[in-house]
């Protein structure tokens, strides 16, 4: 059964208030969580973006949930230290955290001033930076010189079991070439149609039999007129497409680049409704595509309500 989860959005919400959401979706019966690990917000109206790492390790000892991460390695963050972290985690709380790597964002990786490469090269770096990590997680003694350096590099507390390394990807093109070293997959979105050649290459890329995580973006609020404001206000900057999420480096260029996004053309990337059983119907679809976990990301404001709501209303539908 897919379990159903809830998003940590570290670029809305202080840390100390997404440490009592967590809290409150466990106890709604959220199966899971998720958190996202930002320098920067996507926009000023969103405010925030507090060290997701440091969080975690608060959450985890707060809540009995399984939390995964999605973080960029070879830039912010090098792999040595990011194996460091993921193995301190998994030590302490066991089976109980997966790592997602992904390309990254200029918006959070340009802080360190170093050239910000293609796509293609920053997918070759990724594979490097995964191989290290791997190996660090592993028990290994790494010395490597190639894109990233590492000289004599070993993890002295280690889990017993590794976390799984998962690759992330938002196209087909990205979810073919992160199966050839991934233990699963994490990807985005709110429509099947569009979700299920991103798994399908994954599958041909070597992660035939492997688990994919979901993150979706709904809105809820019981004032639909609200519902939608909410999402506009929120995630208009995030609602642009193609290669410009990941080259632009300020909040301010994001919001610059969605001044021309209209309330209604949210509707593209947010499931928004005030009707929960409207949200169920949405989670029940996207659930059939076997996803070992769905991860729900409230854009709107309101926590609080939304995990009360869910944890009513839409979990129960759900097998939750």
């Amino acid at each position: 059964m897919t379990r159903i989860g809830y998003h940590a959005s570290h670029e809305q919400h202080a840390p100390s208030a997404l440490l009592r959401h967590v809290q409150a979706a466990q106890a709604a019966g959220f199966a899971c969580a998720m958190s996202s690990e930002h320098f920067k917000p996507w926009s000023g109206a969103q405010g925030h973006s507090g060290h997701a790492w440091s969080w975690l390790g608060a959450a985890m000892a707060a809540t009995n949930l399984p939390f995964g991460i999605i973080t960029a390695p070879g830039y912010r963050h090098h792999p040595a230290v990011l194996a460091q972290s993921a193995a301190t985690l998994a030590e302490m709380f066991p089976e109980r955290l997966w790592l997602a790597l992904g390309s990254g964002q200029r918006l959070n990786e340009d802080i360190t001033g170093l050239p910000w490469p293609e796509k293609a090269e920053r997918n070759a770096r990724l594979a490097e930076c995964a191989a290290i990590i791997r190996a660090l997680l592993a028990g290994e003694s790494v010395t490597h010189r190639g894109r990233v350096t590492v000289i004599d590099a070993r993890l002295y507390s280690r889990p017993q079991t590794a976390p799984l390394l998962i690759g992330a990807a938002a196209t087909a093109a990205t979810a073919r070439a992160v199966g050839a070293w991934a233990d699963g997959l994490v990807t985005v979105g709110i429509e099947p149609e569009k979700l299920r050649p991103v798994i399908d290459a994954f599958r041909e890329g070597g992660g035939a039999d492997k688990p994919v995580f979901l993150q979706t973006k709904v809105c809820w609020d019981p004032d639909p007129a609200r519902a939608l404001a909410e999402a506009h206000a929120q995630w208009a900057s995030n609602a642009i497409e193609g290669e410009v999420n990941w080259e632009l480096r300020r909040p301010e260029d994001f919001e610059t680049a969605a001044r021309f996004v209209r309330p209604e053309d949210m509707h593209a990337c947010v499931r928004i409704s005030h009707d929960l059983g409207q949200h169920a119907a949405w989670l029940a679809e996207l659930a059939e595509m076997g996803c070992a976990e769905i991860i729900v990301h409230q854009v709107g404001a309101s926590q609080e309500a939304f995990i009360e709501s869910f944890g009513q209303r839409v979990l129960p539908r759900l097998g939750g």
